[in-house]
């Protein structure tokens, strides 16, 4: 039978939607037939399967599982665990596939999809992949065979790889807030092997998420862990999203390091083994890492915010490490080039312990600016796209100096600001930094004329 997905579902990286409103099982065994037969089509077999500690996630997943072993794939069930641990899996199968919200609200899933790059179309599954899936299932253009199934639990295998860069010198006391998201049990267990003291913040797996939202780039949702950073005396608190694909980190201070201040951290790192190399960082990220990476001797680059994109500029470049503003964080150095927070987390408290300088003065040591934090801006997902347009024409209109790769990034005499359409919610973001306040001032003032001038009327 054909099949079609609500199309606001379809979305850039993944597909994510609203479970009971635009997303249900019936999705789920359509899209483990059309994910099958794009890897059978592509020279693969093999997919490994994972999900993540939300309500609905076992259900999906078993949708899923039934849908892929349809057309003749052998799946591999790694379980419940986060998102990086479903890539480790995956680098010995075809394919991968992972049931996850990310870090969106408890009443929303989705999938998140990639291929063996040896494979015809191989990498992330991103763009017009997933509309392919689309009208593949809408088409009934299904292959069928008799597939398989196995259970493989890698998560042991995982923590080792993890621990396997750590090279501290002095133990660390360190706080981890897991957000009651699907790092839980992965973390639990690491910490146990690592030197230092640990303590652990909502390390129960539970789908509602009753403690606090877990999304670290909001600083509403790192107040738990900056209390149990001070309560401990702790040197650092790192916490993670719903999937831990993203990392959020607080020094012994209390403060919150943005992305871009832990990646040109990372950077001073990494470009002492791969001198001169690329170091990759989307739109959103402060020009004091473009500036800092320069002057390490690397080649700053800015890229597209999403972990797809990020994914594939990383190889078309030989870029040992690049992030975002999210917390997306991806280290080709050592590493797999996937965005895995554990192991950003694990790469932090070792660099940390092995400079022998506390993550605060590391966080000193790079200039300041001012700048408001990202800023959401909710919008009809139909329109979001629509009102980026329409200010990079009245922009491109009035000769100011804007940079389009993602969204319109705008250079004044007073610093930047920027503002793209998110592809994972019904939302536009928009960020400003400035030397001053009175520069970032007038910079928001920039931002609101032009979100007003298409009807958006917010506080900024």
């Amino acid at each position: 039978m054909t099949h079609t997905f609500d199309p606001t579902i379809i979305r850039e990286y993944d597909i994510r939607g609203n479970v009971g409103k635009n997303l249900n099982e019936a999705d789920a065994l359509a899209l483990g037939k059309a994910f099958g037969t794009m890897v059978i089509r592509a020279g693969g077999k093999s997919i490994a399967v994972g999900y993540d500690g939300r309500t609905h996630s076992p259900m999906f997943e078993a949708a899923l599982v039934k849908g892929l072993i349809s057309t003749g794939a052998n799946v591999v069930r790694i379980g419940l665990g986060p998102t990086p641990m479903l890539y480790f899996a995956a680098k010995d199968a075809d394919a991968g596939i992972m049931v996850t919200g990310s870090h969106n609200p408890p009443d929303q899933n989705g999938f998140k999809m990639l291929m063996a790059k040896n494979l015809i179309g191989g990498g992330p599954i991103y763009g017009a992949a997933i509309k392919k899936l689309a009208e593949i299932s809408a088409a009934n253009d299904y292959v069928s065979g008799a597939g398989g199934v196995s259970v493989s639990d890698v998560s042991e295998a995982y923590i080792t790889r993890m621990l396997q860069d750590y090279q501290g010198k002095l133990p660390q006391n360190v706080v981890w807030d897991c957000g009651n998201g699907a790092a839980g049990d992965i973390v639990t267990r690491l910490t146990q092997k690592l030197p230092g003291k640990h303590t652990l913040l909502f390390a129960d797996i539970d789908g509602n998420f009753p403690n606090h939202h877990p999304d670290p780039s909001e600083p509403h949702n790192l107040i738990d862990l900056q209390r149990a950073v001070a309560a401990n005396k702790a040197d650092l608190g790192i916490a993670f999203d719903g999937d831990a694909d993203r990392i959020g980190a607080i020094d012994g201070q209390g403060r919150i390091l943005a992305g871009d201040q832990l990646l040109a951290i990372y950077a001073h790192e990494v470009l002492k083994t791969h001198p001169g190399a690329v170091i990759i960082a989307d739109v959103k990220a402060s020009q004091v890492l473009f500036d800092k990476v320069a002057e390490l001797g690397g080649k700053p680059v800015m890229g597209k915010t999403g972990h797809s994109l990020i994914k594939v500029k990383m190889a078309e470049t030989k870029s040992p490490l690049a992030g975002e503003m999210s917390g997306h964080m991806f280290f080709a150095d050592k590493y797999y080039g996937y965005d895995d927070a554990i192991y950003s987390g694990v790469r932090l408290v070792s660099l940390v312990s092995a400079s022998e300088k506390a993550l605060a003065a590391w966080r000193d040591s790079l200039p300041q600016t001012i700048n408001t934090p990202e800023l959401r801006i909710p919008v009809d997902e139909a329109r979001k796209f629509a009102v980026v347009d329409e200010v990079k024409l009245r922009l491109k209109k009035a000769s100011a100096q804007v940079n389009d790769t993602d969204g319109v990034r705008v250079l004044t005499a007073d610093g930047w600001w920027l503002l793209r359409a998110s592809n994972t919610q019904a939302v536009l973001v928009a960020r400003c930094e400035s030397q001053t306040e009175a520069g970032l001032e007038r910079l928001k003032a920039l931002l609101r004329e032009q979100l007003q001038a298409s009807g958006l009327l917010c506080a900024i």
